[in-house]
C-alpha cells in the first residue's frame, strides 16, 4: 500500500488582531465596571483609599446616639484596595456582583453579538485593509 503524503502544516499568523483586543477590553470593562465600579485601567492604577471609620449615629425619638462604622472609599475598588483591605474589598465586590450580574450578562451578550455580526458584515473591508495596508507595513497588527 502506498503511503499518503503528509499534509503541509498550516502556519498561523503571528499578527495581533486589533478587533480581538478591542473585544477583550470591552469584556474586561464590563466586568470591572460591574464589580469594582471603575475601568480596567482605573482598577490597576486607582487610589488605595478603602477603609472603615467610626461615627456617631443618632436614632430613636429622644435623640439617642450610638457608635457605628461605615465603609469609606468603596465607590471604586482598586487592586491596592484588594491587597490592603481584602475583607472589605471582597465584600464590596460580592455586593456589586449581586446587584449588577444581570446587567453585566446582558452587556456581555450584546457585545458578543455586536462583534460577531460586525466582523461578518465588515469581512471584506477588513480583509482589504489587512491585505493592502497592514501586511505591507509589517507591523504585526491586523484588524
Amino acid at each position: 500500500m502506498v503511503r499518503r503524503k503528509a499534509k503541509p502544516k498550516r502556519r498561523r499568523s503571528g499578527a495581533i488582531s486589533a478587533l480581538n483586543l478591542l473585544e477583550s477590553y470591552t469584556y474586561a470593562s464590563i466586568l470591572s465596571e460591574g464589580l469594582a465600579g471603575t475601568s480596567p485601567i482605573g482598577m490597576v492604577t486607582g487610589a488605595t483609599d478603602l477603609s472603615t471609620e467610626n461615627y456617631m449615629q443618632s436614632y430613636g425619638p429622644f435623640g439617642q446616639t450610638r457608635l457605628a462604622q461605615r465603609t469609606v472609599g468603596a465607590a471604586e475598588i482598586s487592586l491596592g484596595d484588594i491587597i490592603s483591605e481584602p475583607g472589605l474589598a471582597v465584600a464590596k465586590l460580592q455586593s456589586n456582583f449581586m446587584s449588577n450580574y444581570q446587567q453585566m450578562a446582558v452587556q456581555a451578550f450584546g457585545t458578543r453579538l455586536a462583534f460577531k455580526f460586525g466582523k461578518r458584515l465588515l469581512r471584506q473591508p477588513i480583509a482589504n485593509i489587512n491585505r493592502n495596508i497592514m501586511k505591507p507595513l509589517g507591523v504585526g497588527i491586523k484588524l
